[in-house]
């Protein structure tokens, strides 16, 4: 186990290092100078001279590259062009929105898809089986923005559920949840089809296994054996595919701060390569980056815990 997890750990390293390094080059080749944005058309030779010379920018790549490889390990993820303060500060200050609205989503998700996928399964083909199937399908064809944009329509402007502007937390943790619980929906609602979707499948392959057969022996009900035996085992392709959905809970946020108007990650995101503020987006991707495989490196060893049958390599 000790060696499985030093891999699984160097593995982890190595991926975020190789973001860096696409990230970093990606956005020092692409077309845009960020002197224009941030000093504006009428500079002067002298003023954008100075301004590159300050921040690095007169460098080659590489030396870029490691120069600011080295302070982001140490903490210091850069200085914003735009916004004249340090990146992670930056960051700091819009963490906390994008946050709150992933682990409500993530929230949703377990709530809405296990009831239903264990619903789904307990009788196939039967009426329950089938509504749940065609809310499935119509739920993964609508795109993030499109939900949220639904959602917002008919609960803010139609009935009058919340406001249709962003609550700060500042303005009190239940205003402030009640609100976020709407763009939520929008990104969970479509993972929660696919998970339902998922949880049904694997539900039925494992009802097929002898010690489901041998559970019935015991007395068991069906009920009583998907809850105390088969859902343990059914979730472990679950387990691996919510630790994915991490990252397309985090791009859905990004569109879905938009619609809701939610000051966290996506919109300085979207700011900050508009205005080719490069170490805010190099700094943004990365940990991005880091919580998805992250989350993946956790995925990994819990369903190794839920299920001993998987070979330890």
């Amino acid at each position: 186990m000790g060696k499985t997890l030093l891999k699984r750990l160097g593995l982890l390293l190595g991926t975020l290092l190789l973001v860096s390094v696409l990230a970093f080059t990606a956005f020092s080749v692409i077309p845009g100078d960020p002197t224009q944005s941030v000093l504006g058309m009428e500079a002067t030779d002298e003023q954008v001279a100075a301004f590159r010379a300050q921040h690095g920018l007169d460098l080659p790549v590489w030396q870029r590259y490691a120069g600011w490889l080295a302070a982001f390990a140490a903490g210091d993820f850069g200085w914003s062009f735009k916004f004249d303060m340090p990146v992670a500060r930056l960051v700091a200050t819009r963490t906390q929105a994008t946050l709150v609205l992933a682990a409500i989503a993530f929230a949703l998700i377990l709530a809405i898809s296990l009831p239903l996928g264990l619903t789904a399964a307990r009788r196939p083909g039967g009426l329950a089986d089938r509504a749940v199937t065609v809310l499935s399908q119509i739920t993964m064809s609508a795109p993030n923005f499109v939900l949220g944009i639904a959602l917002m329509y008919l609960f803010a402007l139609v009935l009058h559920w919340f406001e249709p502007e962003y609550v700060p937390l500042e303005a009190g943790l239940g205003a402030h949840l009640r609100f976020m619980v709407f763009p939520a929906l929008a990104i969970a609602l479509p993972k929660s089809a696919m998970t339902v979707k998922l949880l049904r499948g694997s539900i039925l392959s494992e009802l097929g296994q002898d010690y489901v057969r041998t559970a019935y022996s015991k007395g068991n009900s069906r009920g009583s054996a998907l809850r105390r035996h088969v859902l343990r085992n059914a979730m472990v392709p679950v387990v691996t595919f919510l630790a994915m959905a991490i990252g397309d809970i985090m791009a859905g946020s990004i569109v879905v701060e938009q619609v809701f108007g939610i000051p966290g990650l996506g919109r300085i995101l979207i700011s900050s390569i508009n205005n080719r503020d490069y170490p805010v987006v190099q700094a943004i991707v990365v940990l991005l980056a880091g919580v998805v495989v992250g989350c993946n490196f956790l995925a990994d060893l819990l369903y190794r815990v839920m299920d001993p049958r998987i070979e330890r390599t």
